[in-house]
């Protein structure tokens, strides 16, 4: 058999294998069996051409113009793109595999996937080269993925063995979602970048309903109705709410009065003359009504952390509109308690919006 046809036979072979655990990677979560069983899969494919690198690719992405990351055969996806610009990169399709989902509109800091490569000479078709370097990869893929739109960009790769499965490896996922409360409207710069809350927040309260969800408990209260997890059991190592300073952050007229800037600093360059610190929060020292016309008022900004090895589908989601309910006197910590116990998503508030979502971190452990 010659070489160019015992090629494209594997590649065929290759094809359909692959297309079959695509089939399962839909699945939102399922059972070690049947992780096993198609981590074997995986592996006998890659036995049939062992000259295949696996990379491990951490990428970032804003979320807002993505149906989801995973791949759809007529949207937009963070998956479909990613594909192409690899698709670009070595010059034949590639399938990527996530560690996690994430819905239309949720953003990553950082979302990881696994991608099988083989290296093929472009100049003489059939030769075999040496794996590309990671940093080769993430260099590449990120100049195709900057002509498309610009929204995802690799942010790290990594060399891993053929069996190393971006998401059946993981071992912790942390994701952060993040609520501007205030009056006014948000920022452009911040549209879609945070749930827009416009009561005022009591976080001591919400504190409290973070320590009645953390820890081992049947979340079926917190659970979308699609989800198609076995069983509603799942453990929060972490969930907690934090003010924060809002992004992007620019110090306000108030914040400058009180820093050393224009006060004897000696790197300070500006020609306005030394002033004294204001008295009071919210003034400065001589100002008038003009010095904050168009200044627009910040709100504040308010971070909830969740941190599990898994999740359900919408969980956080859910979880933070309950949080946000306790926030706003709508609901009080025996309430959140109630609906916990409830074990019915029937029983929950409504879920936060997508907007406010982000990946954080997904952790792993290395050979």
């Amino acid at each position: 058999m010659s070489e160019n046809l015992k090629h494209t036979l594997d590649h065929t072979a290759s094809q359909e294998s692959l297309e079959r655990l695509a089939k399962v990677a839909r699945i939102e979560e399922i059972s070690d069996e049947e992780a096993e069983e198609e981590q074997g899969l995986e592996s006998e494919l890659l036995s049939m051409n062992p000259r295949v690198q696996r990379y491990l690719v951490a990428i970032e992405y804003i979320g807002t113009r993505f149906s989801g990351s995973q791949q759809q055969p007529t949207y937009r996806t963070v998956v479909g793109v990613l594909q192409d610009a690899f698709h670009k990169f070595i010059g034949q399709p590639v399938k990527i595999f996530c560690s996690s989902r994430t819905d239309a509109g949720v953003h990553a800091l950082s979302n990881v996937c696994h991608v099988d490569v083989e290296r093929i000479s472009k100049r003489k078709p059939g030769e075999v080269l040496p794996p590309h370097e990671p940093a080769v990869v993430q260099k590449a893929v990120n100049h195709f993925l900057q002509k498309n739109e610009g929204d995802v960009m690799v942010i790290d790769v990594r060399s891993v063995p053929s069996t190393y499965h971006a998401r059946y490896k993981a071992r912790e996922r942390t994701y952060f979602y993040r609520l501007l409360s205030g009056p006014d409207p948000l920022s452009i710069a911040e549209k879609d970048r945070a749930w827009h809350v416009p009561e005022e927040l009591d976080l001591r309260s919400m504190q409290e309903a973070c320590r009645v969800l953390v820890g081992p408990h049947d979340f079926s209260s917190f659970r979308a109705s699609g989800c198609q997890a076995k069983s509603p059991m799942r453990t929060l190592d972490e969930l907690n709410v934090t003010e924060v300073p809002s992004t992007p952050y620019f110090p306000s007229i108030t914040e400058r009065s009180f820093s050393n800037l224009n006060n004897g600093d000696p790197l300070t360059c500006s020609s306005q003359p030394k002033t004294e610190n204001a008295t009071n929060a919210g003034e400065v020292a001589g100002s008038t009504d003009g010095d904050t016309f168009g200044m627009r008022r910040r709100h504040r900004c308010y971070v909830v952390t969740a941190r599990a090895r898994a999740f359900l589908y919408h969980q956080v989601r859910l979880l933070v509109g309950a949080l946000k309910c306790v926030g706003t006197g709508e609901l009080t910590v025996p309430e959140v308690e109630r609906i916990l116990e409830a074990k019915t998503v029937t029983a929950a508030k409504p879920m936060a919006p997508a907007a406010g979502l982000y990946l954080g971190h997904v952790k792993y452990e290395f050979p």
